[in-house]
């Protein structure tokens, strides 16, 4: 393990103090830890979604959606919501 020394403003330190005072975190070195693991996630979802947006930008043009394609959309994700609903 790696020792980091920080120096933060007493009102960000206050933040920290109240996560581990509600008992979300046992210490400042596991939520700063988490923080930097959130923001991970968070950058590797953006990029995720860029390379998505790339991917159908250099598919071609889109083509308009149906009725029907709507409907069938609408109606596979009532089914999944109601499954998940059903399971709680």
């Amino acid at each position: 393990m790696t020792n980091l020394k920080l120096s933060i403003p007493d009102d960000v330190m206050a933040l920290v103090n109240a996560r581990i005072a509600e008992g979300r975190y046992e210490s400042p070195d596991e939520y700063v830890g988490e923080l930097v693991r959130r923001d991970d996630r968070k950058q590797r979802a953006r990029q995720v979604l860029k390379d998505k947006i790339q991917e159908a930008l250099d598919s071609g043009p889109s083509e308009p959606m149906t009725r029907e394609e709507w409907d069938s959309i609408e109606r596979e994700a009532t089914e999944r919501w109601e499954r998940e609903k059903a399971r709680k």
